[in-house]
């Protein structure tokens, strides 16, 4: 999901937008996308019966919180800035996953507060990333004694809720911003969010079905290839 405002971003600046309102018009429509490829991802992992659905009602709250108001301040915030937090962020997820490094298993079982504490830091990162959130929840669940693969298909379903509140508060910050420009909504290229969800649906539910067929470890190295590709595409952005 992370990888769908690469794809925007150097389009929106071909068709001569401003490099600032290309990153943020390219986020919001990288997060618009998620919500279908995050419904299909959701059916695929609930199909598997990986989906730990009291863990997601306790984080829906905190991510709502969180993703609508990184989203509002993501609009006043310089590209630069959000580029360097997102290529950070993946350099991050790729240097974890690589060291196999995981914070030691806590005795405590989950709770509502603590859930909704994750949930608004989630939230926050992944609505100023335009990501669904995956590494940070997984990381999360994971320390919570969760499974691999059940955090991997709550992770998912989280992912929805990002989606949509990062959404509405791209469309209501860049509302006056992108008034004239023609086939936008806010901080919305339709024509762009058209293309890419239909096709993203049909990979995300592809996807999903391969995450329950291969190891654990594997997945892993898959994840962090990505993310450090990322990472390094974005930093040759900035130069």
């Amino acid at each position: 999901m992370a990888g769908y405002w690469f794809l925007c971003c150097p389009i929106f600046i071909y068709q001569g937008i401003s490099a600032d309102n290309a990153v943020h018009l390219a986020l919001g429509t990288s997060l618009a996308c998620m919500i279908v490829s995050s419904t299909a991802s959701i059916c695929a992992h609930a199909s598997q019966n990986t989906v730990v659905w009291p863990a997601v009602g306790g984080m829906a709250p905190g991510v709502i919180a969180g993703g609508f108001l990184a989203a509002q301040a993501a609009a006043h915030i310089n590209s630069v800035c959000i580029a360097i937090f997102f290529a950070l962020l993946m350099a991050t997820v790729a240097g974890q996953m690589f060291l196999n490094w995981r914070p030691e298993p806590s005795s405590e079982p989950l709770t509502f507060r603590g859930l909704i504490a994750a949930g608004i830091g989630i939230g926050s990162v992944s609505a100023l990333a335009a990501v669904g959130g995956g590494f940070l929840a997984v990381t999360y669940l994971g320390y919570k004694n969760v499974n691999i693969k059940s955090a991997i298909g709550t992770s998912a379903a989280i992912g929805l809720p990002i989606a949509i509140t990062g959404t509405i508060g791209y469309m209501i910050s860049g509302w006056s911003i992108t008034l004239n420009n023609p086939y936008t909504v806010g901080f919305i290229d339709v024509p762009a969010f058209l293309a890419i969800a239909f096709t993203s649906a049909i990979a995300a539910s592809y996807g999903a079905r391969c995450s329950h067929n291969l190891p654990d470890a594997f997945l892993k190295k898959i994840f962090a290839a990505i993310s450090l590709l990322l990472s390094i595409k974005m930093l040759f952005f900035l130069a």
